[in-house]
């Protein structure tokens, strides 16, 4: 099996570090492919350290990836040799629960059920690792394929910060005549800002500061609102068809759902490690909806892709090496990048 150049991080308050893990020889309908970008989500952070609970080490993150195919099983028909791919949370599933057969892989209900890209067991009863590595193994049925005119590392993000937000905001309706409320603009919301507008929807941004609001206009908002300003956050109080809420923490949820008309709908992709609270009258006094959104399924993240390539929307990124991935986990805790950290695998 072949043995790749990754790094791994020990404990929650350890450091990464240059390390080998082996990748299995690609099965019949298997790929492997070699990374050439890797992403750094918030939630590979949250996951190294601890922040979800107890995770098995050596940990390797990174669940946004993006290579070029090196090797194909015997059975493979979708991909060839030097195709360029991507894989974004998850690696695997049965393929044969009902989530499964509706195209949301992310939702199997099988078990063990989804097979997530890292802290996961895959089909090989192996820990999995994630991107933060040379190369890596995946089922054919769950690479999408990079379109020819996006760079790889701006298709690495995509793959979950762009289908974390494409999927509610297409799930939710965003298109003409909506206006729609984008609450944090850092890796996820930059995307959010930049789909809103694609898809149509007024778009506004609701951030602590104005410091992104020149970004934010750029990307395609209509307006740029502090959530610290109370007299502006007022005059916007039933206006908003749908908010995405791309923050982790400090959520005044009863304040945001009073941004909403009647029936309209707040939806979380952010994931707090603190518990939230609500008043249920702010939902029942205007029928108003409280939801949450995971990802997508790979048919979904394939037209997601392709949606940016039409419309020219990709993620503004730093590129990093990878010596400085404890430095980007810090910047992003503070929120100090603009805004997706891409790490070039050649320098592991």
């Amino acid at each position: 099996m072949p043995e790749v150049a990754a790094y791994a991080i020990d404990s929650p308050t350890g450091r990464y570090h240059p390390t080998t893990i082996t990748r299995r020889e690609p099965g019949p309908t298997e790929v492997y492919f070699d990374i050439a970008y890797a992403g750094i989500c918030h939630s590979d952070i949250h996951t190294a350290r601890g922040g979800w609970g107890p995770i098995k080490y050596p940990f390797v993150g990174g669940h946004e990836i993006a290579g070029t195919v090196s090797r194909v099983g015997s059975e493979v028909t979708k991909f060839k040799v030097g195709d360029r791919v991507g894989v974004g949370c998850f690696v695997d599933s049965c393929r044969e629960c009902d989530m499964c057969r509706q195209g949301e892989e992310q939702f199997c209900t099988s078990r063990p059920g989804t097979v997530w890209t890292y802290n996961g067991v895959g089909r090989d009863g192996l820990p999995t690792d994630g991107g933060y590595s040379k190369a890596i193994t995946v089922e054919q049925d769950y690479l999408m394929r990079v379109p020819d005119n996006m760079a790889l590392e701006h298709a690495a993000p995509l793959m979950c910060a762009g289908i974390t937000t494409y999927n509610p905001l297409k799930r939710w309706g965003a298109g003409p005549g909506k206006r729609v409320g984008i609450l944090g603009m850092g890796g996820l919301g930059h995307m959010g800002v930049q789909f809103a507008a694609a898809l149509g929807a007024e778009t506004i941004v609701l951030g602590r500061t104005l410091s992104k609001k020149e970004d934010g206009l750029k990307l395609g908002a209509t307006d740029y609102v502090s959530t610290q300003d109370g007299a502006a956050m007022r005059k916007l109080r039933g206006s908003f068809d749908l908010i995405l809420s791309t923050i982790s923490d400090g959520v005044d949820l009863n304040a945001v759902l009073k941004l909403l008309k009647a029936h309209g709908a707040l939806v979380n992709v952010g994931l707090p490690e603190q518990p939230s609270s609500l008043e249920i009258g702010v939902l029942t006094g205007q029928a108003r909806v409280l939801a949450g959104s995971n990802i997508g399924g790979i048919a979904e993240t394939q037209a997601m892709l392709d949606f940016c390539a039409e419309h020219d929307l990709r993620p503004i990124v730093e590129v990093i090496s990878a010596d400085r991935i404890d430095e980007a986990y810090d910047n992003v805790v503070a929120s100090k990048v603009r805004y997706r950290y891409v790490i070039d695998v050649a320098t592991i």
